[in-house]
């Protein structure tokens, strides 16, 4: 991006960024204010404030106009009602789903009904290609192997011979691959602090859609009564600045920046103190887009890290790590690096609904044991979702389910 941002900021670091991370026995005080100062300055940090900010002409990725059209269709219900809401927002979920995964649905849809129309017994040829579908879906060749031996097992319980009656039990094995044998079924929501200010800090490469991702998330928290702060954490580049800047104009919450090239745990260090003084719930907070064989960048997450877990004891609440699905295979390769260089504690995949490999969520799960917790099933600010694994299952054989209703 050509554009500077913020041309007549001051170049200078903020005074806290020299002492951000000194221990808190070291020369820090609290005012009667509740502000962080040193022993020898008080004056207030240098940093940038904003929910007005113009927008960027150059912008990149810039953020999709926001659809409320759907926020307050259920405020303006009488609560005698209730009960019929909760079920439009579950077929509301699995129909979003539904839509978010037809590239995915439309490759491996076709595949199973093909394979289903070559056989009309369940042999081990069956089972061969059966097993090739479901790499190519990427699900993960560890994953597969475990759910093929399952499912030749569950087969034989049940004496299946028809091939029609497997797709039933593949449905529910990879549930199962996702939830594990118990199939609690629960859905594994972002962690939120009972006892002050929530802090999620998002990580991940450049390009996945982390920055964007950010910013549906604070319209989303905003639109359920949350008080949100920004952090732009990613002060390498200056487009990552401007744009976190406008998705926070856009869905009316606070923003803390620097000038590029600043310190970001600065800039996270000066998200908290504002965040704590305006009394907010959320603080979410960017980061550079770092390539995971960037050992001095790794280590910078990690002083990030040890800042906010300093200031908010217990925090952050959730690392989540965003992914970009349409990578597959690279995708997971990204999530076993920052999996072993920080305590990553959830995955967003973004772009789901643009990969025919949306099978790329259950190997996550299978070889990481990490949860996936949000997917981006389109552009609109509603399209991201909590993930639902029996959703998710859903949307992949919707066209085989409807088919099978029809038929009753």
């Amino acid at each position: 991006m050509e554009k500077a941002v913020e041309e007549s900021m001051e170049k200078e670091e903020s005074k806290t960024a020299e002492a951000y991370d000194a221990e808190p026995d070291e020369g820090y005080t609290e005012d009667l204010e509740g502000e962080t100062a040193t022993d020898d300055e008080t004056e207030e940090p240098e940093f940038v404030e904003t929910t007005d900010s113009e927008e960027p002409e150059d912008m990149a990725e810039s953020p999709e106009e926001f659809d409320e059209s759907e926020d307050n269709d259920e405020s303006h219900e009488d609560q005698a009602h209730g009960a019929e809401k909760v079920d439009d927002k579950e077929v509301s979920i699995a129909s979003k789903f539904k839509m978010g995964l037809a590239k995915t649905r439309n490759s491996f849809t076709s595949k199973i009904n093909d394979l289903v129309a070559r056989y009309r017994t369940v042999d081990e040829d069956f089972f061969e290609e059966l097993e090739e579908v479901l790499i190519s879906a990427d699900v993960g060749v560890n994953a597969v192997m475990e759910m093929i031996d399952e499912l030749q097992m569950e087969v034989k319980r049940r004496n299946i011979k028809d091939t029609r009656q497997v797709k039933e039990v593949i449905s529910e094995k990879l549930v199962e691959l996702y939830y594990g044998a118990e199939d609690e079924g629960e859905v594994e929501e972002l962690k939120m602090n009972p006892d002050g200010l929530t802090i999620y800090l998002f990580v991940g490469v450049n390009g996945v859609g982390k920055t964007t991702t950010i910013g549906k998330l604070a319209h989303q928290l905003k639109a359920d009564g949350k008080k949100v702060t920004l952090a732009a954490g990613d002060t390498f580049r200056a487009g990552a600045i401007d744009q976190l800047d406008v998705w926070g104009q856009r869905a009316g919450v606070n923003v803390i920046k620097h000038s590029e090239g600043s310190d970001p745990a600065a800039v996270i260090y000066d998200g908290i103190q504002s965040a704590k003084s305006k009394k907010a719930d959320v603080l979410i907070c960017d980061t550079a887009g770092r390539l995971q064989n960037k050992v001095n960048l790794m280590n910078e997450l990690a002083k990030v890290k040890r800042v906010i877990e300093r200031e908010v004891p217990g925090a952050p609440h959730e690392v989540l790590l965003v992914l970009d699905a349409t990578t597959g295979q690279n995708a997971m390769s990204q999530a076993k690096t920052f999996a072993e260089s920080t305590d990553v504690s959830g995955i967003v995949l973004t772009k789901l609904d643009g990969t025919a490999k949306g099978g790329i969520v259950l190997a996550i799960r299978n070889e990481l044991d990490i949860p996936v917790k949000l997917v981006g099933l389109g552009e609109k600010v509603s399209d991201l979702e909590t993930f639902d694994a029996h959703a998710f299952v859903y949307g992949l054989f919707a066209d085989m389910i409807e088919e099978e209703d029809d038929e009753v």
